[in-house]
């Protein structure tokens, strides 16, 4: 683990994303409300933020740092479902994993919940898409 004791706490926030693709009688039960399960969007969006917050129980390596903002944003899309995470910190050490992490939990969620409906469903390309502060600064994905 990296010792970062004697960095000074910035701002700092992250944001990640990632696709969890379904088939259209998924997307149409999404789009309906007619998942057996229940709500997927908005279970997958709490699971999203309380991953972000346990994300060093999670990943050994991890530094314990204050999640101090967490936004799961989910979107039905032709091809199933968009998720995107942002999280901010004011610490020694960046959010990226939590904001990877956030997503990555979100999509297993949605999988989770629609796997009774087609087993076929996918969670790809979780990814950083973005991240500010630090000692590195900022960074965006390039398109």
């Amino acid at each position: 683990m990296v010792d970062v004791t004697a960095k000074q706490p910035t701002i700092r926030s992250a944001t990640a994303s990632g696709t969890v693709r379904c088939g259209p009688d998924v997307v149409r039960a999404l789009r309906d409300g007619a998942v057996p399960k229940g709500d997927v969007l908005a279970v997958a969006r709490i699971a999203g933020i309380a991953a972000a917050k346990k994300t060093p129980e999670l990943l050994p390596l991890a530094h314990v740092i204050g999640v101090h903002g967490a936004a799961v944003d989910l979107d039905v899309t032709d091809d199933g479902v968009s998720i995107t995470a942002t999280v901010r910190t004011a610490d020694r050490t960046g959010v990226e994993m939590e904001a990877l992490t956030a997503v990555a939990v979100a999509g297993l969620a949605v999988v989770d919940m629609v796997k009774g409906l087609d087993k076929s469903v996918v969670l790809a390309d979780v990814r950083l898409e973005r991240k500010t502060g630090g000692k590195s600064g900022d960074w965006v994905r390039a398109e």
